[in-house]
């Protein structure tokens, strides 16, 4: 077998875990912290640092692969896996995961996920196993065949190799102003996220969001180059529904009244609000579509907390409930079922968003490229970190030198032919 060895090492997420409900709830910032006391199991302040674990796979060669394992900014929220923990994760790797390791065929990559990520006692895995380990097994699989992770998504999934650039998103954190300057001038496809998940970020009747739309569109034309168009995207952590109620009309006409303040733009409204469980989402995020394709709104609404895994976001987007899922790698596991998701997204006509969290590493973002590009999503999340700069030089840098390795093969296979 080609897995000889397995090693774990602990590490750090390129941000922070948040807690929510608390920030949700009215928690005073002071500085960079929050003070308060937390309300999410797991949390020993409403501010933790992340977390990260590494797993490298020591093939027969004595090449290691690794693939990085973490939560999501906001873990324990909107029915996600609760707050990591290294200690919990090393252990369960060790005593579960690591004998499976090291009877697979690492060569066929979806067949090794399968057997790897069997559940036990009817339970999956942590889903953040199943999305550090298949990174690792990913790029074990490249190494073996001597392929580019994408190609490997070609194979497996009979996909033709790709050609297009995937739009990439930029998230702002809370220095929006600097931060949407920074993607202007580096031309970002996607901008600026927004961060609007407080009552004081987003306003009495959403007046402080509005103006902060406006505010982007305006900023864009000012200093941005010629013929620079791109998309606003803005994630509200459901405060549309939070300041002005949970029904679908009144959602769906305070959307279209900020997409009326930037109308030479598209505008992606993400999160507009929490239902509170995942059928009551799909159900009234399909009354929220219909009514703005009826009046042929440019809005986009996005769908992220509710739907988290494969089956969610099938049921979603069979139920035409969003215009654009956004595809939480660390939330979905296996990066296989990523993919399988982009595709499942492409044949219901919906939009196919490969997001993640600011909490993410170098090594998951840069898978997260190959299986974009290789699937032709939508769009992907500039990521780790809450920094324009270092997150959009890592996958943007990633998808560049990915369609120069993929086009020199291109030319090798024509000459050859």
């Amino acid at each position: 077998m080609q897995i000889t060895d397995v090693l774990l090492a602990p590490g750090n997420g390129a941000f922070f875990y948040d807690d929510q409900e608390a920030i949700r709830s009215g928690a005073f910032q002071d500085g960079f912290i929050y003070v308060g006391a937390p309300t999410t199991p797991g949390f020993k302040s409403i501010r933790i640092p992340a977390s990260s674990l590494s797993v490298g796979l020591v093939l027969a060669d004595d090449t290691i692969v690794w693939g990085d394992m973490m939560n999501v900014q906001y873990s324990g929220a909107g029915g996600r896996d609760p707050l990591f923990d290294v200690n919990q994760i090393s252990s369960l790797i060790s005593r579960l995961v690591v004998p499976r390791l090291l009877e697979v065929d690492a060569s066929r990559f979806r067949d090794s996920c399968t057997k790897v990520f069997q559940s036990v006692e009817h339970r999956r895995l942590p889903l953040a196993v199943e999305y550090g380990v298949s990174q690792a097994l990913l790029r074990a699989a490249a190494h073996l065949h001597r392929m580019t992770m994408a190609e490997i998504i070609c194979a497996e999934f009979n996909l033709p190799v790709p050609q297009r650039k995937v739009p990439i998103y930029c998230q702002s954190g809370d220095a929006r102003e600097i931060n949407v300057d920074k993607m202007i001038l580096k031309a970002v496809d996607v901008l600026p996220h927004g961060l609007i998940n407080s009552r004081q970020k987003f306003g009495v009747d959403g007046q402080t969001f509005i103006e902060f739309v406006t505010w982007v569109a305006t900023r864009t034309r000012e200093i941005g180059h010629p013929g620079y168009h791109p998309v606003l995207h803005f994630d509200v952590y459901g405060w549309i529904g939070q300041e002005i109620g949970l029904e679908p009309q009144r959602i769906a006409d305070f959307i279209c009244k900020v997409a009326d303040t930037v109308p030479d733009f598209r505008l992606n409204i993400e999160s507009p609000a929490d239902f509170g469980s995942t059928q009551a989402q799909i159900e009234n995020y399909a009354k929220i579509v219909s009514i703005l394709d009826n009046r042929g709104s440019s809005a986009r609404i996005v769908v992220d907390e509710r739907c988290n895994t494969l089956e969610d976001i099938r049921l979603f987007a069979e139920a035409k409930a969003t215009h654009l899922v956004q595809i939480k790698t660390p939330d979905v596991g296996s990066i296989a079922d990523t993919a399988r998701a982009v595709l499942l997204c492409k044949e219901n006509q919906v939009g196919a968003y490969v997001g993640g969290s600011c909490t993410e590493t170098d090594l998951s973002a840069q898978a997260s490229v190959h299986v974009s590009v290789a699937t032709q999503a939508d769009m992907m999340l500039a990521k780790p970190g809450m920094g324009v700069d270092e997150a959009f030089s890592i996958v943007g840098n990633e998808q560049n030198r990915l369609l120069a390795m993929l086009n020199r093969r291109r030319t090798q296979n024509e000459n050859v032919g």
